[in-house]
């Protein structure tokens, strides 16, 4: 009788990993998918951003040598600003 009842719950056990293995399976196979299709458009953000750095310090620099108020005040309207943390 003691060695059905531990089959049973060894089972059942069996059954759930076995679940749990498959729902990880597709949620692995579905997040790398979606990351696929993400990488991408992310990388071509960063290429803006980066494009757009540059040309910030290249006007920068020709604010340097040609001083002019209207850049500068553009310049310190876009300067970046500390990250502040959301969570304190």
């Amino acid at each position: 009788m003691k060695s059905d009842t531990t089959t049973t719950v060894l089972n059942f056990v069996l059954l759930v990993l076995a679940i749990c293995g498959v729902f990880f399976a597709i949620s692995t196979f579905t997040r790398t998918r979606e990351l696929r299709l993400i990488a991408p458009q992310a990388q071509a953000d960063n290429n803006v951003l980066a494009r757009m750095q540059v040309l910030a310090n290249q006007v920068a620099e020709y604010n340097q040598k040609n001083p002019s108020p209207e850049l500068t005040r553009i310049l310190q309207s876009i300067q970046a600003k500390p990250a502040t943390n959301p969570a304190k």
